[in-house]
């Protein structure tokens, strides 16, 4: 008898607020990392925002109703995966905390927050990617963003991945885990500091002296992006996906009318 093939894991990409408005390629990229990683990939039609910029700003009432429907649009598949370690962080780490304990939502949740992941991290420590076979000249500057790092641990593995890609040199910029200014609603609220703090940011990505700039998540990309194209850089900013998914031949963010600030 020939055995039934088992069925591929179920990964539901859920795409981010600013990917689906201002950078789908981001989201083009994912599919095809977690496709070409052997999973399949299903793109809930009811998500919506995470809710993090609710949760920052105080207003727990509308981040846990928001909440509750990406659990419900989720949690029916094998994982949860983010091209953002923002909303992968809310996910993962604030979600449970919206609900008390005695809520049936809070189980819900913290089942959620168990198999929700960083697209990157995703493919190195769960799905045992070295390499995506991806080809890119050129030299690179990773810049870490705040919550993939400090609340997901992710480091290591965009420069591992970032290692393994034919012709591409990456040069790591001074402070590359300091934060870029975006900070969400921080940018809003405090602009002014928020624009000394990417200022800052901005001479460590030249200095660095590579053509392009990565990082993993989108608002921190183009907070950088702006403030680069009004400094006159030439630099290129990139979501790291679209590196890794040999997707980097479009218009770089800031270069186009819906990707920069």
């Amino acid at each position: 008898m020939t055995a039934t093939p088992s069925p591929r894991p179920k990964v539901a990409l859920f795409v981010t607020c600013l990917v689906d408005l201002m950078r789908p390629t981001v989201g083009f990229a994912a599919v095809k990392l977690l496709e070409d990683a052997g999973y399949e990939v299903v793109v809930p039609p009811a998500q919506t925002c995470c809710g993090q910029p609710a949760h920052n700003s105080g207003d727990r009432k509308d981040a846990a109703d928001l909440a509750k429907r990406v659990i419900a649009a989720f949690e029916g598949y094998d994982f949860l995966v983010a091209p953002s370690g923002s909303c992968a962080g809310m996910i993962a780490k604030h979600y449970p905390t919206l609900f008390s304990d005695d809520d049936p939502w809070k189980a819900r949740a913290l089942a959620l927050s168990a198999k929700s992941r960083e697209l990157v991290s995703f493919l190195v420590d769960v799905a045992g990617v070295t390499s995506t076979g991806a080809r890119f000249d050129g030299t690179v500057t990773y810049h870490d963003s705040c919550s993939g790092l400090r609340e997901l641990g992710i480091e290591r593995q965009p420069r591992a991945l970032l290692g393994a890609v034919e012709g591409l040199t990456l040069t790591e910029m001074k402070d590359p885990d300091v934060c870029c200014g975006f900070g969400g609603t921080f940018a809003v609220k405090y602009g002014d500091l928020s624009g000394q703090i990417v200022d800052k940011k901005c001479v460590n990505v030249e200095e660095a002296g590579a053509g392009t700039l990565l990082a993993g998540d989108l608002g921190c990309l183009m907070n950088m992006a702006g403030r680069l194209s009004r400094r006159g850089s030439t630099i290129e900013v990139r979501h790291v996906a679209e590196v890794l998914a040999g997707m980097a031949d479009g218009p770089a963010i800031g270069k186009s009318g819906k990707s920069g600030g």
